[in-house]
């Protein structure tokens, strides 16, 4: 089991090209279900389970209020697993071959308007110095480009193009994209890097943003940013780097970006994963079903 599993995070990271994050969290999920096995049914190898002991694992997580989602990503990562070991003809069949998704709702997120984003962006005070400037570009770079929290954590410096206005980034699966930055973030690129260079220490020197003693941020303190900073202008109940993606997205598509654009600037494999912004857009769409449809009552074509 212990060599199985050395050899299925080789497979993920150099045939699939999975991310250390997504890599983690599989092997996380693999040892938590490890440590089930074990327990309930004082068996040591999860290789030779059946879908009788996966299906107790689904019970128990559903019972300690895990929700559907979370279950099924958890099942994603052994399904990974057993398809690995089917490829390397260590199974005859994955105990998973019938399993069937847990229903989860589908969660709307409601993305901040362009009200709240002038709100946050030109009413707001910031602290002086470094992390003033550096707050106020996190923001304005989800906001202007989309970058995902990952991606935003781990840009570094020689990534980042001023005199090209682009930047370098890398997504998921190891995926790298171009994001190009308005002249206006320029600048403030300009004087956040100014600020940078007067910290007194710097430990990650190869990554561009960094916390006031010079090391990289991280993903708790790059949330509390967002919500410390949105919960000054907005009521909503999420506030995240997730949804100023969400916002940079749907704030597009309402001024007129086509959906294959937006999806190359998102960094989307699908258009499938960049429809879930447009129901956000509904008011849009309404209006402009209103406006042209011939039977709507105001197409002068109406019959």
């Amino acid at each position: 089991m212990e060599k199985n599993k050395v050899f299925f995070k080789d497979y993920l990271q150099k045939e699939k090209n999975y991310s250390s994050h997504t890599i983690n969290a599989y092997c996380d999920d693999l040892f938590e279900f490890e440590k089930f096995v074990k327990k309930t049914f004082e068996q040591q190898d999860i290789d030779g389970v059946n879908y009788g002991q996966i299906r107790s694992w689904i019970v128990e997580l559903v019972d300690a209020g895990i929700s559907n989602s979370s279950v099924n990503r958890k099942i994603s990562s052994l399904r990974a697993y057993y398809k690995f070991l089917l490829k390397t003809r260590q199974i005859d069949v994955s105990p998973l071959l019938k399993h069937k998704a847990l229903k989860s709702p589908k969660k709307i997120q409601i993305p901040f308007s362009e009200k709240e984003l002038n709100d946050v962006l030109a009413h707001i005070e910031y602290p002086s110095g470094f992390e003033g400037l550096r707050d106020r570009l996190v923001i304005d770079l989800f906001y202007t480009t989309g970058i995902r929290r990952a991606e935003l954590i781990h840009l570094k410096m020689v990534n980042v193009d001023l005199s090209g206005n682009m930047l370098k980034v890398l997504g998921k699966r190891n995926k790298e994209r171009i994001l190009p930055i308005l002249p206006i973030i320029s600048k403030q690129i300009t004087s956040y890097l100014s600020e940078r260079a007067r910290l007194e220490a710097i430990a990650d020197s190869e990554f561009f943003f960094l916390t006031q003693k010079g090391v990289k941020l991280n993903d708790s303190l790059v949330y509390r940013l967002i919500n410390n900073y949105f919960s000054n202008v907005s009521e909503k109940v999420k506030k995240s780097p997730h949804i100023l993606r969400h916002t940079f997205a749907t704030h597009l598509l309402n001024n007129g970006a086509d959906l294959n654009s937006v999806k190359e600037l998102l960094g989307h494999s699908s258009l499938a994963s960049t429809q879930v912004y447009t129901h956000s857009s509904l008011n849009e769409l309404k209006k402009v079903y209103k406006d042209a449809h011939p039977r709507s009552g105001n197409n002068s074509k109406n019959v």
